[in-house]
Parts: structure tokens; C-alpha cells; sequence
């Protein structure tokens, strides 16, 4: 199961690619974020030039941004730099991206945000470039380092080349920036049953939008003004060249998805095997390079299963296994979710963590005599196998035979099954946590008036907190209870008695939760506020009752 944390990527290109103690200088300024992860480091030595990527949450990626900058226009000088790659600074563009849970406008204005601190408080001329430039007629990066680094002194007097933040005067040693934020790219391999390298780039030039030049009579067409016509291909936001792969002794369409709302991984694969297939060519599977975002995995193992009009309410791993045998992600070499998946590589392993722990182990450390897990987390776990349990009726019901034309209905409430399974299976561990939390602001100190008064807020903030997990526990628990009593009307009859053992869950959970929500209460000082919640809490559970009952009736009148 995977939090719904925003997430955004960083692709900073440093102007140097042969000094490692420099370049590990900057990579260490990163690391020293909290919250950000350092996944590649790929130095240069012919471009002499270094891409760095990085991966967390927005505000800790622009720090580390910021640092990374920072350190690079202490230890780079760009009076000395030679390289074959054009370059402008010694951070010579900075691009975020973002990869879930955000926008890419939203995205564009951290990048702006970054931008202002790199002129302000660094002193060095920054260009804003792609989302992050309002101004279209200088947005390409290519446009705005257009003269590199020896062309910029003259470059930056004129009046439309003033930096969008920073001096304008361009910095001797360190030179300018470019700053900026784009979508997603994604480097992806397409394998064929062919060793020509001719057929491959004729399926790239019927997918790619570039197309291919229009011929007639053996001769380039051109248009009024003398330049070729070009016929595009199927695929937006997709560039795409064909080669041979010695090493697989196969030929491959390489293509980059510029853009993967537009295009994604998955439809740029069966766009592909159609174009294959029309010049008698076979797909017989396909490569990933570098790293991909979680939802275009997800998106892909949807969108298999909803052509077999099988239902997508399975969990993530099913997805993602549906995605990799569906595109032959392991053709050439094993596809391993956890090093390729961008938030896998950012998620904890930990044991601590309550949900990935074996069923024994769980029940063992709630045994123990330690006072967390308690009832909160068992409350939400409870709340865990209520809604399995629906999942797992809707899934029967949509592969039930004879019931095929409902295949979609109960598919869609199988998905919002597991939607609030992963919901609830994250409150097992918050739970834990937040008891966790009040015990560690019982352990500051009160000496004075002001650790006093610091250790009360701190109290008063976990207990808040311990109050609002079983209430979301209560409330997801009741939504819960909508799908069961769903799944006891409507699902396959053999499995009525699975919704009635998913009934009794999920009302234990809500009423499990309300007594973890009234002790906390106790001891929380807004009177207001716990009145509210309590009024609520009682709400709440009446209605699970209620339903349970409803439930129950219909169950025991159809297992009679």
C-alpha cells in the first residue's frame, strides 16, 4: 500500500563532470534535506557535466534545490569549464517534475519559488523556463542558452534577455541558471521480432507526432514555401527512432513519452503493437529506462484488465504485475517494482511499521505488554477486513459466470473497496503512532514556565490528533457499510455470508473507534471542540448499528 504523499522530481545539470570531489560535495549538500532522496548521480566526462536526480515533497526538493545550487556556484568556475555539451552556468538548468499527488502548475510556482531564492539571496542571474515561465517567446531552454556561457555577458544587457530573477549582470565565475518545471519523461523500448533496423524506424515514424516527410515520385514534397511536408504520426507527445540492440541481437523502437497525460505508457505500447502488426511485424515486449511513477503502473494494470472486462478493484501488486505481463516489462531482464517505481524507492521497509508485519506477529505485539497497538489500531484493522471482505464479494460477483454484462458494475464498487482499504489500513499504523506521539510530549521537560507551557501545546497537539484517527476510522467504517449492505443485496449469493462477517467488522470497528475517540476526549481541553466530535462519534455509530442490522436481516434471510 502506498501514502498519498506529494511528490515532485528534481533533474539538476551541473557544468561538471570530471572533478568526483566536487561533484560528491554537491550531492552531499542534498542529502542533507530531510525528506529528500538521492536516487541517481550520473557524471559525464566528454559532456563534462553531471545529472543529478532526486525525489521528495515539495518544499524539501526546493531546499535541496537551493543548497544544491548554492554549492555548486562555491566550488564550480565557469571561467575554466570546457565540456560538448552547451551550458550557460554551473547549474546549468534545474527542472522539477512532478510525479503524484500535484499538478504541474502547481509544481511551476515551487519552481518560481526556487527561482526567486537562487536571485535574491545567491545573487545569480535566473531564467524560469517550460511551465514556469508565463512568457512563451523565452520558455525553451534551448532558446534562452542560446550564446552559452561566452555569449551571455553581451546577452543579458539587452533588454529582453533580463533574468525573470537575480542581477543583471552575469557572474563571471558562476554564470546564470535556468529554472523551471515540465512533465514527466519517460524512456521506454519497444521490442521486435525483427533485426532491421529499417522496419523499426518505419513503426517510429508511424507512432511518433514528428511523422515522417511526405514523398512523391521518390522526392521530398515541399510545401509553398519550399519546405518538406511532413505526415505525423498517431502518437501526441511521443518522439521515436528505430536501432538494432547488438547485445539482444533484436531492433527496438526507442521512444520518449514527453508528455504521459497526453500519452501514456500504456497506450503508446498498444499504439505501437497495431503499427507492428500492419507491416507484419510482432511486439514480443518492451524495456523501461530509468524510472517510472507509480500511477502510470497502475493506469497500465487498469487499463489491461478493463479490455479483458475483468474488474480493476484488485490491490496495487495485482495491477502492477498485470502491467509488466501485459507489456513484457521482464523480456530482456527482470522488472522489479521496488527499484524501478519511483515512490517504492522512497517508501519505508520498516518492521516498526504495524502493516507489514505477518498476522501471528501482529496479534504477538498486541499480547505483549506494551500499551501500543491497542484497541485504536485493532479498532482500524477491524475496519481493514470489513471492507476486504465487500472487495472480495464484488470481485466474485464480477467474474460470477453468467452475470458477464455486470462485469463493470460490480467492478467499480470493487475498486472503491480497495480505496478504502488502503484508507484505513494507513490509520492501523497512525493510530499507533499518535498514542506514540502523546507519550513522547509527556516525556518533555517542565522545569520552567516556558517548557511548561511548550509541553502542555505539545500534549494538547498528539491528543488532538489520537482524537481524529479513530474518528476518520469511523467514518470510513460507516462509507464501509454503504458497499457491504451493496455486495448482501446485489453480489453472488453464495458469498452473502463473507458481507455479513464484513458487516459485524466493520460496525466493531466504528463502535472500537468511538470508545478510542471518548477516552482521548477526556483528556483533551477544547470543550467546544469535544462536544462536536462527540455528537458526531454518536452519530456515527447509531448509523453503523443501524446498517449492521439492515445487513444482518438481509443475510440471514437468504442463508435460511
Amino acid at each position: 500500500m502506498h501514502t498519498n504523499k506529494q511528490l515532485v522530481e528534481c533533474v539538476p545539470n551541473f557544468s561538471e563532470g570530471r572533478d568526483l570531489a566536487i561533484i560528491n560535495q554537491i550531492t552531499a549538500a542534498i542529502q542533507t534535506v530531510e525528506g529528500v532522496r538521492l536516487l541517481n548521480v550520473d557524471p559525464g566526462k566528454a559532456t563534462n557535466r553531471t545529472v543529478v536526480t532526486f525525489v521528495g515533497e515539495p518544499s524539501a526538493v526546493v531546499e535541496a534545490a537551493f543548497r544544491a545550487i548554492a554549492k555548486a556556484g562555491e566550488l564550480i568556475d565557469m571561467r575554466n569549464h570546457k565540456g560538448e555539451h552547451p551550458r550557460m552556468g554551473a547549474t546549468d538548468v534545474c527542472p522539477l517534475i512532478p510525479i503524484a499527488g500535484i499538478s504541474l502548475e502547481e509544481t511551476a510556482l515551487y519552481a518560481r519559488q526556487l527561482a526567486k531564492r537562487v536571485g535574491e539571496e545567491l545573487s545569480i542571474p535566473v531564467y524560469c523556463y517550460e511551465a514556469a515561465q508565463s512568457d512563451k517567446t523565452r520558455s525553451n531552454l534551448s532558446v534562452i542558452r542560446a550564446g552559452e556561457y561566452e555569449g551571455f555577458f553581451k546577452k543579458i544587457k539587452e533588454p529582453f534577455w533580463k533574468p525573470d530573477f537575480g542581477p543583471c549582470e552575469f557572474d563571471l565565475k558562476r554564470g546564470a541558471t535556468v529554472i523551471g518545471a515540465r512533465d514527466f519523461l519517460i524512456a521506454y523500448n519497444v521490442n521486435l521480432n525483427t533485426t532491421s533496423t529499417r522496419r523499426a524506424n518505419a513503426v517510429a515514424f508511424d507512432i511518433r507526432e514528428a511523422g515522417r516527410v511526405k514523398m512523391e515520385n521518390g522526392k521530398k514534397a515541399l510545401d509553398d514555401a519550399g519546405n518538406p511536408i511532413s505526415i505525423p504520426g498517431s502518437l501526441k507527445a511521443v518522439k521515436a527512432i528505430g536501432w538494432f540492440i547488438e547485445e539482444y541481437g533484436i531492433a527496438q523502437i526507442s521512444m520518449n513519452l514527453t508528455n504521459i497525460n497526453i500519452t501514456p505508457l500504456h497506450i503508446a505500447f498498444d499504439e505501437t503493437c497495431r503499427k507492428a502488426a500492419d507491416r507484419g511485424l510482432r511486439v514480443t515486449g518492451s524495456e523501461l529506462v530509468g524510472l517510472i511513477p507509480l500511477k502510470s503502473m497502475l493506469d497500465a494494470g487498469k487499463y489491461f484488465l478493463l479490455k479483458q472486462q475483468r474488474s480493476t478493484g484488485v490491490s496495487e501488486k495485482e495491477l502492477i504485475d498485470i502491467a509488466i505481463k501485459s507489456m513484457g516489462l521482464s523480456e530482456l531482464s527482470p522488472f522489479k517494482p521496488k527499484e524501478r517505481i519511483i515512490e517504492y524507492m522512497l517508501e519505508e521497509t520498516s518492521n516498526n511499521k504495524l502493516i507489514n508485519k505477518s498476522l501471528g506477529d501482529f496479534a504477538d505485539i498486541t499480547a505483549s505488554e506494551s500499551p501500543a497497538p491497542g484497541g485504536g489500531s485493532v479498532s482500524a484493522y477491524l475496519g481493514v477486513l470489513g471492507v476486504s471482505l465487500a472487495t472480495m464479494v464484488a470481485n466474485l460477483s464480477s467474474h460470477k459466470k453468467g452475470w458477464d454484462e455486470r462485469w463493470k458494475e460490480f467492478g467499480d464498487q470493487a475498486e472503491l473497496g480497495q480505496q478504502l482499504k488502503d484508507k484505513l489500513l494507513k490509520l492501523v499504523d497512525a493510530d499507533t503512532d499518535s498514542f506514540n506521539a502523546i507519550m513522547i510530549a509527556f516525556s518533555l521537560p517542565k522545569s520552567t514556565t516556558e517548557e511548561k507551557t511548550i509541553r502542555s501545546n505539545a500534549i494538547q497537539d498528539a491528543t488532538r490528533k489520537a482524537i481524529e484517527i479513530p474518528l476518520e476510522v469511523m467514518k470510513l467504517s460507516l462509507e464501509s457499510l454503504s458497499l457491504i449492505k451493496s455486495m448482501a443485496n446485489t453480489g453472488n449469493p453464495n458469498s452473502v455470508s463473507d458481507a455479513g462477517v464484513g458487516a459485524l467488522c466493520a460496525r466493531s470497528a466504528v463502535m472500537g473507534a468511538f470508545l478510542n475517540v471518548k477516552i482521548n476526549c477526556a483528556s483533551y481541553e477544547d470543550v467546544n471542540f469535544v462536544n462536536q466530535i462527540i455528537g458526531e462519534g454518536q452519530q456515527i455509530e447509531d448509523a453503523a448499528i443501524k446498517v449492521e442490522q439492515e445487513i444482518l436481516q438481509i443475510v440471514n434471510s437468504k442463508i435460511k
